[in-house]
């Protein structure tokens, strides 16, 4: 619970969920970094609370989502892991196990998400079609048609995922997780990128380009290599030993 800054937990109830979430998103950063160190990423509870907990790094949504998963169920939250494709272009969704969310149950079940480009802030009702605001933009979910049971995530309107009801187990997705990380194909093996939301917006590093949102004004620059390690230890709290290489310099 330290690691997202948590020191006395409440009952497991919407509330405590709500702050749980946002906990995480302004602690934890969402990065593909192992990809870019030639290391492997590992979908094993052990492997993923020694790489966020122990050595206080990031991941990408298989890692965030299903350490957060994990630790939700300690906390006596009732979880399932939900597949869910990513939309390519707002007509077509992407391969199948493109992403891995959470469905969590209390008095109703609640969409969690903490390893998504533009995450909602807050967990989503799952039961309500209506749009649901946040401080990422308006939210909805609808459903696809009444035979698969899908729901497409909806952000100002455009469509993010869908998700597919049946519950599923965090092994499942290691071959999609395999691909994520070795195809030229992937977005993640086309470079570096960490990124981890403020209390004023977001500050991303890509390769050596900082970028920081704050209430809505963008600024960015190109650091050095030292200035880039300085920022992934003193900003996202990672002290690496070397840069990721960044395959658009190579």
């Amino acid at each position: 619970m330290a690691r997202i800054g948590f020191e006395e937990v409440g009952p497991p109830d919407a509330t405590t969920l709500r702050a749980l979430q946002h906990r995480h998103l302004t602690s934890v950063p969402f990065e593909n970094l192992d990809i870019h160190l030639g290391e492997l990423v590992e979908l094993t509870e052990e492997h993923l609370v020694d790489k966020i907990v122990r050595r206080r790094r990031g991941g990408f949504c298989y890692e965030l989502n299903g350490l957060f998963a994990a630790l939700l169920t300690a906390l006596g939250y009732r979880v399932e892991l939900l597949a869910a494709r990513v939309f390519a272009t707002p007509e077509q969704p992407g391969p199948p196990m493109d992403h891995l969310a959470l469905r969590v149950d209390l008095d109703e079940p609640w969409l969690v998400d903490v390893g998504f480009g533009r995450n909602p802030v807050h967990p989503l009702r799952m039961a309500s079609t209506a749009e649901q605001p946040d401080p990422e933009g308006s939210f909805a979910l609808r459903p696809v048609d009444a035979a698969s049971g899908d729901l497409d995530l909806l952000r100002d309107g455009e469509p993010q995922y869908r998700l597919e009801p049946r519950p599923r187990a965090l092994r499942d997705f290691e071959p999609t997780c395999w691909y994520q990380q070795t195809s030229p194909r992937s977005p993640f093996t086309r470079g570096p990128t960490c990124s981890l939301r403020t209390g004023a917006g977001r500050v991303t590093l890509s390769g050596t380009r900082l970028v920081r949102t704050e209430h809505g004004e963008r600024t960015e620059r190109t650091l050095t290599e030292d200035e880039a390690l300085a920022t992934y230890r003193e900003v996202f709290g990672m002290p690496l030993d070397r840069l990721p290489a960044d395959p658009a310099q190579r």
